[in-house]
């Protein structure tokens, strides 16, 4: 199973919604409030019950919405886009081939994020922060470095495949 392009499908990610995904606003609010706002949603079980689970709902749907709420950006010639462009090289990746190490680290730094979750889950199950945020480090510790990496990718792909180069916009300067 491929758990990239999975993930893009349970996120039914269309043309439209990636183009407005790689808006710097979009790309920070999922990451800065995506997991904290998970997991205050399930640790709220212990104040207001099975009203957690409508939370969790909520969490849910602002994370599917989050890629559709922005505008499409002026440029994109930044970190944030540029790393959406990367997931997006990496999922494209039957069709236009990656570089091994590219391919590889992928796999490692989703892996490095994953070996958190036993700890958050834990952690919430329980209702004890310190495995909690040991387990959020090491999934941001791991998302992060994966989104780096994924600037590295889109920047050595564009060059070999137009469609990508396509995707970067500059902002005009308005000459003052």
């Amino acid at each position: 199973m491929d758990i990239f392009k999975a993930s893009e499908r349970l996120m039914a990610m269309d043309d439209a919604a990636w183009e407005r995904h790689a808006h710097p606003m979009s790309v920070y609010t999922r990451m800065l409030l995506g997991l904290p706002l998970l997991v205050a949603a399930i640790w709220s079980r212990a104040w207001i019950g099975w009203w957690a689970l409508a939370a969790v709902a909520a969490v849910a749907a602002f994370t599917w919405a989050n890629a559709r709420m922005t505008s499409r950006p002026a440029s994109t010639d930044n970190w944030a886009s540029k790393a959406t462009f990367g997931e997006r090289v990496l999922l494209a990746r039957d069709a236009v081939p990656i570089p091994a190490h590219h391919r590889v680290m992928a796999n490692r730094l989703t892996a490095l994020a994953s070996a958190g979750v036993p700890f958050l889950a834990f952690g919430l199950w329980a209702l004890d922060p310190w495995p909690t945020a040991f387990g959020m480090g090491l999934v941001y510790a791991g998302k992060l470095w994966f989104l780096d990496r994924m600037v590295w990718l889109y920047e050595d792909m564009r060059r070999v495949e137009p469609r990508y180069e396509a995707w970067l916009r500059r902002r005009v300067s308005d000459g003052g």
